[in-house]
Formats: C-alpha cells, sequence, structure tokens
C-alpha cells in the first residue's frame, strides 16, 4: 500500500481541503497522514478524521517588522529537521501540500530526500509560503484560469478545489426541516460567519422585511451574532454555526449570499448554487477575496457586490436578479473544468506516486 503525506495549516482554509481528498486516496488504496504544526488547528481536525498526525516547529516569514522575524526563522529550520526525520521514517510516495507556513520546511525536506510533492494554491495569487515552496514542487494544482501567469510554465495544473463529499448528499425535505420552512417558497442561504461577516450580517437584517415578502432566509451568521429580535420572525432561520447538517441546508437552498474565500465559492460552485459573493475589502484583508470574487463573475458563476457598495437596495436587486437568471448561472457552473478536483488531484498523485 502507498502511503501519501498531507501538509498544510494555520487557517481552516488550508485543512478542510486536504481533509476532502481523504476518502478518494484512501480508496485509490493510500495510507494518508498528516504533518502539521506542534499545537496548530490542524491537529484536532486532522486527528478526528482519524489521521496519524505529526507536529512539527515552524514559524511565518513577514513582509513587514515584528520582533518574531528575528526568532522564527530558527524555528523554520528546526521544522525542516524535523520534517525530514519524520519523512525518512515514514517514506511516503508523495507528499501534497495545501498552504500555510507549516508546508515550507515539509516540502522542501521532501524534495532532499526525493520525494515529490504536489503543491495546491487556492487563490488567485499565490500567497508567500506557497512561492516559497514552488521550486521544489513537481506540480502544482490551482482553482482559477488567471492563476496560471503567475505558477511556473509547464508545472500547473487547473484541478479545482477539493470540496468535501457530504456537502454534495443533502436532502432538501430535511433542510426545510431543519430551518422550520415550507418547501413552496425559494430559500436564501446566506453564509455569514464571524469576524468578517458583521457588514453581511447586518445587511442582511437591514434588507429582511422586503426579501421575506418572496423568500425564505437562512442565515448562519457566526457565534454571537444572532439577533434576539428575530427569533420568532417567520420564514427566518438563524444559526450561529452549523455542522453536518450544513449540507441538508445547502440542498433547500435555491441561491445563496457568500464572503468570497476559495473554500466557500468553490463550494458553491461544486453544487451549482447560484449565488451572490460579498467580498471582505482591503481593509480587512490582502484583497484575494476580491481577485476571487472578479474571477467567478469573469467565468459566469456568480454575482459580486462591493462592500463599499452594500446597500440595502443593492443587495436585494442582487439576490433578485441571480434568483430570477438561476437557471443561466447553473448551466455556467455545469460546464466548468474545476468541479472534478477530487478525481483530477487523486489521478495526478498517482501518477507521481508511482515514479
Amino acid at each position: 500500500m502507498k502511503t501519501i503525506i498531507l501538509t498544510g495549516g494555520g487557517t481552516a482554509g488550508h485543512v478542510t481541503p486536504n481533509l476532502a481528498l481523504v476518502p478518494g486516496l484512501a480508496e485509490a488504496g493510500y495510507t494518508v497522514k498528516y504533518i502539521g504544526s506542534l499545537g496548530g488547528m490542524e491537529e484536532k481536525l486532522a486527528t478526528d478524521a482519524g489521521l496519524e498526525y505529526h507536529g512539527i516547529a515552524t514559524g511565518k516569514l513577514r513582509r513587514y517588522f515584528d520582533p518574531k522575524n528575528f526568532t522564527d526563522p530558527f524555528r523554520v529550520l528546526k521544522g525542516f529537521a524535523q520534517a525530514r526525520r519524520i519523512l525518512k521514517r515514514l517514506r511516503p510516495d508523495v507528499v501534497f501540500s495545501k498552504g500555510g507556513f507549516v508546508g515550507v520546511p515539509v516540502a522542501v525536506a521532501a524534495r532532499s530526500l526525493g520525494i515529490p510533492v504536489i503543491l495546491h494554491e487556492s487563490d488567485l495569487t499565490p500567497g508567500l509560503a506557497n512561492r516559497i515552496c514552488m521550486p521544489f514542487c513537481a506540480k502544482i494544482c490551482y482553482n482559477f484560469p488567471e492563476t496560471a501567469q503567475y505558477l511556473p510554465s509547464g508545472k500547473s495544473i487547473l484541478t479545482g478545489q477539493p470540496i468535501r463529499r457530504e456537502l454534495l448528499e443533502g436532502d432538501r425535505a430535511k433542510g426545510a426541516r431543519i430551518a422550520g420552512f415550507s418547501v413552496d417558497k425559494p430559500v436564501i442561504l446566506v453564509i455569514g460567519g464571524s469576524l468578517g461577516s458583521v457588514a453581511v450580517n447586518a445587511a442582511i437584517r437591514c434588507v429582511l422585511p422586503d426579501l421575506l415578502r418572496d423568500f425564505q432566509v437562512i442565515h448562519i451568521c457566526g457565534k454571537g451574532n444572532t439577533d434576539e429580535t428575530l427569533m420568532e420572525t417567520p420564514g427566518y432561520a438563524q444559526f450561529e454555526y452549523v455542522g453536518e447538517p450544513l449540507k441538508d441546508l445547502f440542498a433547500v437552498a435555491d441561491i445563496a449570499v457568500s464572503r468570497a474565500g476559495a473554500n466557500a465559492i468553490c463550494e458553491l460552485l461544486s453544487l451549482q448554487k447560484p449565488h451572490v459573493l460579498i467580498p471582505l475589502s482591503t481593509k480587512a484583508s490582502r484583497g484575494d477575496q476580491i481577485l476571487n470574487a472578479a474571477s467567478f463573475a469573469r467565468q459566469g458563476f456568480s454575482a459580486t457586490l462591493q462592500e463599499e457598495d452594500l446597500s440595502p437596495e443593492a443587495l436585494s436587486g442582487a439576490i433578485r436578479s441571480v434568483y430570477e437568471n438561476r437557471d443561466s448561472f447553473i448551466g455556467r457552473m455545469r460546464s466548468a473544468n474545476q468541479g472534478n478536483a477530487i478525481e483530477t488531484i487523486v489521478g495526478l498523485v498517482g501518477s507521481y506516486a508511482k515514479a
């Protein structure tokens, strides 16, 4: 049986795509193990998924002044030595890195041992950690057609983002029961979140009376972000967080409103859910969500609304336009090249594991 090492961490966006690959890799006959940072959030996610986990030291390589800039390079070197020892012991056939700074020492160590490394970049423009790793990789997977211009020629392949299979297995009737809705009125799913979605949450609630005339609204608004004054509002269901039942809420939704993180929008693409994207502004991010949303809009998958333009009238108009034109959006998403990422990546892993 062949062995693959998954690596990546720091945020859920660097971990959940890795975990989405696990069932497909297991079916293809791989033993799957994980290397992440010591005490990192990825440890719990990986171990909860039943994976053998190995932690290493890691540090962040910053482009701005921080006192940790003097110590973190030594942590990276320590992580490289630890990763090399782990890889020599486990002897994997291939390493798959999703990104984050923990992937840097793992990719370099794997290359030093002659182990092929496959890298995946989620955002339209590669982050610093992945740019450092590129010379050490055999192949680089990516989500957006525009990303190819930032990648080494001959090493890149458009795959899309691995998406959890269970999201594709939702039950529409069950989703309606969870939300307390009827099945004869269209449903909007608003995927809010935590700190980054205060503006979206406020805008949705501002336009709620208008929307509820024609729609039912499921609002995933983030921990501590529910509005007690709206708890008994007919046709409006609030959730701080949704775990396993999320697949059923996706199934009952006719359209969605979301931020434009790579994971979120690729889930919407795979589910072929017409949607409005409201990317985080550059005040709260490096601008990657704006680029992600613009790419999806160019490909005809999304309608976009910039946070600076987030008025009740604009939001209501965008939602209604997407609903009225939902068949066109679904048709374009159905014909996309990025919707079968797991099969493509597992096949790619197999070609390098045989080398």
